[in-house]
């Protein structure tokens, strides 16, 4: 994350991965400490230089700050992909994929083409898809409003059995009472 990170993108899905038994959420940035959007302040579990090659999933949270370049989180990025590992990114952070060609050889979405028809490297506009998220093997891509989309996504990609996390982001999307009509009480 960024400093001006946009704090209710990734805190769906980290809430869901942190009550997993098998999964730690860490927070990595260029600074120690960054401040969302929303104000809040968060200390950061690990710098971009010290950030480990060996986690499973690499999530990057949109936001105001993705204009500047950051080399070692490109260098990162590409290593994951090139891995097989999978890759999130939202909002802002598909603008930084598109500026730094890392969407080259990806179906993906993101806010706005249009956004970067200046980018020298952005080289595959066929591949655009005007979708709430498009996951192309290892890399899933979101736009801005598609917060619960982008976690659903992820969480089916990482579980094969997502029925209770897809159940979850359904409560969050239809809300308590509809839910209730269409799955019953999921507290009872």
């Amino acid at each position: 994350m960024c400093d001006q990170y946009a704090d209710w993108e990734g805190a769906y899905l980290s809430s869901q991965l942190n009550q997993k038994d098998d999964w730690q959420v860490i927070t990595a940035s260029v600074t120690p400490i960054v401040t969302s959007i929303g104000g809040f302040k968060t200390q950061v579990d690990e710098t971009l230089n010290e950030l480990s090659q060996n986690a499973d999933l690499l999530i990057l949270i949109g936001g105001d700050s993705w204009k500047q370049d950051y080399p070692k989180l490109t260098a990162t990025i590409r290593a994951y992909l090139k891995q097989g590992k999978a890759v999130g990114a939202i909002c802002g952070a598909v603008d930084y994929l598109a500026r730094n060609g890392l969407l080259t050889g990806y179906q993906h979405t993101g806010n706005a083409q249009f956004l970067w028809n200046g980018d020298r490297q952005y080289t595959n506009p066929q591949d655009f898809q005007e979708k709430q998220v498009v996951r192309d093997r290892n890399l899933i891509t979101a736009n801005g409003t598609a917060t619960l989309d982008f976690t659903d996504s992820i969480l089916s990609s990482l579980f094969t059995k997502q029925s209770s996390t897809h159940r979850e982001m359904e409560l969050q999307r239809l809300g308590f009472y509809r839910y209730v009509e269409l799955y019953g009480n999921p507290y009872q």
